[in-house]
């Protein structure tokens, strides 16, 4: 048996079972219920709402569940071609090895048990911050639920960083709302904007390679997503022209009000110039679009001559008239950056020019769910306040912090080079956030053998990769592609020696993958 016969058995097997399985649950509650003269369950497949069944999230889709599978039957003693799985598929940075920044949990272990605030072991300014947290909670204490919007102190701290990042810009801590995670503030927002029915329908621009958050909320509210496509020949640019395309064919069946960015992008690693936002930001005016920026890449730009503009900068820069009339929410996070605590689920959202009506409303929506996790707030504000040149914690904070950004550089700079010099595999410069996006060249025979199983060619390509090799990675059919294209989406985060092997694995599966489809 060929390899290629080989993985094809073990993705149809898997594909099946998981079909299977739906199928049997589905009809063994009916028979089971009919045996025992009981109803029927009220709440099944069929009469739950059909947009959370729309609802797809590649990042932990399928693919994710089948590497789970594998690490299962590898700890039972099954043999396999690898001996461990490397799951390459989401930027989780410390389930990939990075350490912890010590500053950040020296505070928060300080305020978790601030019966440590008399050991001698932690530096006096980690004490300092941690007794100024706890002052700011209800009861001193971190499991005390805070206002909705979040502790106070905190959203002035980041309304600080926000003016230092921005040159002395103003920031309003009053517009600033702290989150769990980006996440969750960008669910909100989009919720406030969704409205109408049928052709008045809210339509959302998503950028095409997208994160999938984005789709599947739309999903989620039944919203229509409107597609713009990123220029794959120019380093995944956004062009204008684009977004023109894209938003005056959505008008036809819908009512686009949001344009959403991601800056720098994810999947696709591309950071966008001044000129470009400026660009977009004209645009959007123009054509009366909400805007959204997703920036929680921001400290993560490697390429020479590549920097980070935030749209609040940019926006106030640009003056009358777009910087008292447009709208904008923008969103970071303390799960990405150097500092990848994406456990912990801390985050927020400025709001720029919102109608305070509206601004009520969006705090409402917030108190709903009481509060984001204060652990979470605490760690938003040491990002957003580290330690100071005086501080005792200075040179370490600094030192770990640039270590991590250093090591991300060579790692993107690694992973661009070692695609490109595989033949059927192209990837443009990594420029910025934790993921490169490769375009495979797929042979013809794999393309229809994939159709005949109901897979996308790109999913197909990939759990290949995954009986074949242990390396789970994300096809880009879940993030969105052109037509006729094949990519997929990899972190760059593994340790530097395990990503090489990784890398190499890749390129040489790909190659053995083209010549037995061949």
């Amino acid at each position: 048996m060929t390899c290629a016969l080989a993985c094809e058995l073990k993705v149809t097997v898997a594909a099946e079972t998981r079909g299977l399985r739906v199928m049997a649950l589905k009809a063994g509650d009916k028979s089971q219920a009919a045996r025992n003269g009981l109803k029927e369950k009220v709440l099944t497949l069929d009469t739950m709402n059909p947009c959370v069944r729309r609802v797809e999230y590649a990042v932990r889709g399928p693919i994710v569940l089948r590497a789970l599978e594998l690490e299962q039957e590898l700890r039972q003693g099954v043999k396999k071609p690898f001996t461990e799985v490397i799951r390459a598929n989401i930027g989780d940075a410390q389930a990939m090895g990075q350490r912890p920044i010590t500053f950040l949990r020296q505070v928060l272990a300080l305020c978790v048990y601030p019966d440590l605030l008399s050991s001698p072991d932690f530096p006096e300014d980690a004490k300092r911050r941690a007794q100024r947290i706890l002052q700011a909670c209800g009861g001193h204490s971190l499991g005390a639920y805070s206002i909705s919007s979040g502790i106070q102190l905190i959203r002035e701290d980041v309304a600080h960083y926000i003016e230092r990042r921005d040159g002395g810009i103003p920031a309003d801590p009053n517009n600033i709302f702290l989150s769990t995670g980006a996440s969750s503030a960008i669910v909100t927002v989009l919720k406030l904007l969704v409205a109408g029915e049928g052709r008045t329908r809210t339509g959302v621009l998503i950028p095409i390679p997208q994160y999938p958050l984005y789709s599947a909320t739309l999903a989620e509210l039944n919203a229509v997503q409107v597609d713009y496509y990123l220029d794959e020949e120019h380093a995944w640019a956004l062009d204008v022209a684009e977004l023109r395309r894209a938003l005056h064919q959505a008008r036809d069946h819908c009512r686009p009000r949001v344009l959403c960015i991601i800056n720098p992008g994810n999947p696709t690693g591309q950071v966008q110039t001044r000129e470009c936002i400026e660009a977009v930001i004209r645009f959007a005016f123009e054509e009366g679009l909400f805007l959204m920026a997703d920036e929680v890449y921001q400290d993560n730009v490697y390429a020479e001559g590549s920097h980070f503009h935030s749209f609040k900068k940019v926006l106030t820069e640009m003056g009358s008239p777009y910087a008292e009339q447009q709208e904008l929410a923008s969103f970071h996070s303390v799960s990405k950056g150097y500092m990848g605590e994406c456990g912990f689920r801390g985050g927020y959202v400025e709001v720029v020019n919102m109608d305070a009506e509206v601004q009520r409303q969006m705090l409402k929506l917030m108190s709903v769910r009481l509060c984001p996790p204060v652990p979470g707030q605490a760690l938003v504000d040491m990002v957003v306040s580290p330690p100071a040149p005086s501080d005792p914690s200075f040179a370490q904070f600094q030192a770990e912090r640039q270590e991590v950004l250093a090591e991300l550089a060579a790692k993107a700079k690694l992973t661009e080079q070692v695609f490109n010099q595989a033949p059927g595999i192209r990837c443009n410069p990594v420029q910025g956030a934790m993921y490169s996006f490769p375009r495979v060249q797929l042979p013809p025979r794999a393309v229809l053998r994939a159709q005949e199983l109901g897979l996308a060619p790109d999913m197909f390509f990939c759990m290949c990769l995954l009986e074949e090799t242990g390396i789970c990675v994300v096809p880009g059919s879940g993030f969105g592609q052109r037509e006729g294209t094949y990519h997929f989406r990899m972190t760059i985060l593994p340790p530097m020696e395990k990503l090489r092997v990784l890398l190499e694995k890749l390129s040489h599966f790909h190659a053995k993958f083209t010549l037995e489809y061949s």
